[in-house]
């Protein structure tokens, strides 16, 4: 049942597979659409995925700082996040979205191409915050997008074909990218070299996207061609329909929760396994964290299976349903941690599939759910604040999820994010019998 208060549109343009697009998309435009996803994908995990070898290689950083580091640099580019979401999305009202996506990967792509050039720590925080930059345009415009290209009734299963298309670019990091050092090393090239050979690669495809984007895109909707407001205009418009409609203020809800569950998982899920190991189990870190990447890898095959599940439940069975499910599942989930006492055990390999199912469905359903309600006239500026408050909720989960894992226990992050995923989850109860009482 679709949600009440949102009609779906009687005038569409053409499929692309079994989606329905938005009238003037063609099938070109979704296909760059979607190829867009594999390449934000790519490059948002492999720069912190590759960091290791520039701090190793190249800064020379002992082993045992690097954790630290590796946190302050994540933190650096959150705080870009907080920061950019809402430029990229008030500039994209006025310029249209391609030039921004454009744009985006551009920046992306310096900031991989200056990563191994560092030559202090300082100077790599400088770059990283380039990429972030970069990085969050097109993330942003990516998101925005779908409620440009998608007719109302096919964008949760949009966003699940998108989200797929993105596990394939990790999926391109992990068993491609991150091998190349390795192989440039065996070929002769110094540590070094190989690490900047590789980045630099990367940095190529950065170029590509932004010229596939600005040639397969559409360029501004008419609706957006006819915007004539102010940015300020249409940033304060934006907040304002955030607060007169429950439909987008429960986006942004999920949006944070989600964000900062995604965080949990890629920050303390493996951190809990190796800690345990080490301290406790007497293993040593290297077959701690053996085990704690086949349990991570079984978690990220599991988010390509419910990808495509979660978008078409969210046509199926409403919006507004799917994210007060998607929220309470996640609430169960990470809440069902306490009941592991050894993270080493079989049991945790159980529990690694549930997460891995779980945590990818706020970022889902949520997706949908505010490219349903976002107004064209100025959706880049409520997608900006919608991807803000992602970013407020990675903040969170880095600062009090780690505090609870040093001072109370290594749960405490996973409990954090089921408890904000239970009070989003009764949020959407009470929004969604709001919008049927208003519908009679």
């Amino acid at each position: 049942m679709a949600d009440i208060a949102i009609t779906d549109s009687q005038t569409t343009g053409a499929k692309w597979g079994p989606i329905h697009l938005a009238p003037g998309i063609s099938k070109r435009n979704m296909s760059m659409y979607v190829l867009g996803f594999v390449f934000v994908m790519l490059f948002s995990t492999f720069v912190p995925q590759a960091q290791p070898f520039i701090l190793t290689e190249i800064l020379r950083i002992p082993a045992e700082e690097q954790g630290r580091l590796s946190g302050m640099l994540g933190m650096a580019q959150t705080i870009v996040g907080l920061i950019m979401p809402s430029i990229w999305g008030t500039l994209s009202d006025k310029t249209g979205r391609r030039l921004v996506y454009a744009i985006g990967f551009l920046l992306a792509a310096s900031g991989i191409v200056l990563y191994p050039l560092a030559s202090s720590v300082v100077v790599l925080f400088f770059f990283r915050m380039i990429f972030a930059a970069g990085s969050n345009a097109s993330n942003t415009m990516s998101n925005t997008l779908l409620a440009d290209y998608i007719d109302n009734r096919d964008r949760g299963m949009a966003f699940g074909i998108t989200s797929f298309a993105g596990g394939i670019g990790a999926l391109l990091t992990v068993f491609l990218f991150l091998r190349l050092p390795s192989i440039f090393q065996n070929t002769g090239a110094s540590a070094i070299n190989a690490g900047r050979y590789t980045f630099w690669i990367v940095a190529a495809l950065g170029v590509l996207a932004a010229i596939l984007m600005l040639t397969g895109l559409l360029g501004k909707t008419r609706q957006q061609a006819e915007e004539k407001r102010s940015s300020l205009q249409i940033a304060r418009i934006a907040l304002q329909a955030a607060a007169s409609n429950p439909g987008i203020s429960l986006a942004y809800g999920v949006n944070f929760v989600a964000s900062g569950a995604i965080s949990v998982v890629g920050t303390f899920f493996t951190l809990w396994i190796v800690t345990y190991g080490v301290t406790q189990a007497g293993r040593s870190s290297a077959e701690a964290l053996a085990q704690a990447g086949m349990i991570i890898g079984i978690s990220q095959i599991m988010g390509l299976v419910a990808s495509p599940i979660f978008g078409v439940l969210s046509d199926k069975i409403g919006r507004i349903r799917a994210v007060t499910l998607a929220t309470g599942l996640t609430a169960v989930v990470f809440m069902a941690t306490l009941l592991i006492a050894n993270p080493l055990s079989g049991v945790m390999i159980a529990l690694g599939l549930c997460i891995g199912f779980v945590q990818i469905s706020g970022v889902i359903t949520g997706g949908a759910l505010i490219a349903q309600y976002a107004p064209e006239a100025v959706r880049g500026s409520v997608m900006g604040f919608y991807g803000f408050c992602g970013a407020l909720g990675i903040m969170l989960a880095f600062l009090l999820g780690g505090w609870l894992f040093d001072n109370w226990t290594y749960q405490g992050p996973f409990v954090l994010a089921a408890v904000l995923s239970g009070v989003v989850c009764a949020w959407g109860l009470a929004v969604d019998r709001q919008m049927r009482r208003k519908a009679v």
